[in-house]
């Protein structure tokens, strides 16, 4: 199989990763700070462990500042429902995963919010944060920005936009799903509140985790609480990282073979990484524009990301005859409405091909034959 749809999950994973959550399985089985006995202990520690991997990746002074979730979809929700009130206001970008859009929508559509759409400017940083900022009212508490477009690879400049969220008194969180992993985010260097990302994308870690990033003193409302294994005689829930937004057993196991994907992005180094990818991805871009009858979607890849359509078929018609082909990617919207209504494909939607760090240059010419092959 020639596995092109990494921008939904990676895979295949690094052997380590793979190792460890067989380990966690068999040796580290307790539940991590429910218990005083040897096996929960080190439990607690391999936990501890990938938490202070994810601060060091993200320029976190304390491992508590890292809080594990499900997905990027769930830390987005604990972040934007937790910290907006009623009568707030919140700016996205018109780049946003619904998972970003869906929670600000409720919120609104239910009369406890309002929100605008920045209209941002692909390849020109001070436009887009001047976007931003023509949205800024009185009210308004957050910006949230998508740092990589999930369906065209368009970077955004969420330092810039920290800077602007700053010196405005706003709250400023970032979905870094597609970025995590391949690019440089020092958070507390360019003053980034909250982040959200995936653990199974671009970290190599297993499906079912992901991370919320806190870097400011408020902390959303949980949207859970419960069950967290301190200060149990209270009705309350903590009030201290990471307990006041983890409730409940975490996924050990995963979390274990997140730290292996982290460690595992150490060692190669993120920009080792980046190069590889952005040299398949341009090869790519290269094959598939020299084909009559593909359009291609933005400009030249800004991250490991191609969209694309052939002339007279749908998307989907697009995807299935390279699934037969043994080449696995992604048609249609990629839960992104608003990215698609900005470049004119919500009618259609795109073939997506996005590439990891496992892929070859013979994947990727052995991928254009393929879809030269569906050509009419």
């Amino acid at each position: 199989m020639i596995y092109f749809d990494n921008g939904a999950t990676t895979w295949p994973k690094p052997p380590s990763v793979r190792q460890s959550v067989l380990e966690a399985m068999e040796h580290y089985g307790a539940n991590p700070g429910r218990a005083g006995h040897e096996m929960s202990i080190a439990t607690a520690v391999m936990v501890t462990q990938t938490r202070e991997r994810a601060a060091q990746l993200f320029d976190l002074p304390q491992p508590e500042q890292v809080i594990f979730t499900q997905n990027c979809t769930h830390g987005l929700n604990i972040a934007i429902q937790g910290l907006l009130r009623p009568g707030d206001h919140v700016i996205i970008s018109d780049l946003e995963h619904n998972s970003v859009l869906r929670p600000v929508y409720r919120l609104a559509k239910e009369g406890t919010i309002s929100f605008d759409i920045a209209v941002t400017v692909p390849g020109d940083p001070d436009a887009t944060v001047e976007a931003f900022a023509r949205c800024i009212r009185p009210c308004t508490r957050l910006m949230v920005c998508t740092h990589g477009s999930n369906v065209f690879g368009f970077v955004q400049p969420v330092r810039q936009l920290a800077g602007l969220a700053r010196e405005k008194g706003i709250l400023f969180l970032v979905d870094a799903a597609q970025t995590a992993g391949l690019l440089e985010i020092p958070m507390t260097k360019w003053g980034i509140d909250y982040l959200c990302t995936a653990g199974h994308k671009g970290l190599y870690g297993p499906s079912g985790t992901g991370l919320l990033l806190v870097n400011n003193e408020q902390l959303p409302r949980p949207l859970m609480v419960g069950g967290t294994g301190s200060l149990s005689a209270k009705g309350e829930q903590p009030d201290f990282l990471p307990d006041a937004l983890e409730s409940g057993t975490v996924n050990t196991a995963g979390i274990i073979g997140l730290g292996a994907g982290l460690a595992f992005l150490q060692e190669k180094g993120l920009e080792s990484i980046r190069h590889r990818e952005m040299t398949l991805v341009h090869r790519l871009w290269r094959g598939l524009e020299s084909l009559p009858g593909v359009e291609l979607y933005g400009d030249a890849p800004q991250l490991p990301v191609v969209s694309f359509t052939v002339r007279g078929q749908a998307s989907e018609e697009t995807a299935a005859g390279l699934d037969q082909r043994g080449a696995a990617v992604r048609a249609g919207l990629h839960c992104a409405p608003l990215a698609h209504n900005k470049m004119g494909t919500m009618e259609r939607g795109t073939v997506r091909a996005s590439l990891g760090a496992f892929n070859t240059a013979d994947e990727v010419d052995a991928f254009c034959r393929d879809v030269a092959s569906l050509l009419p």
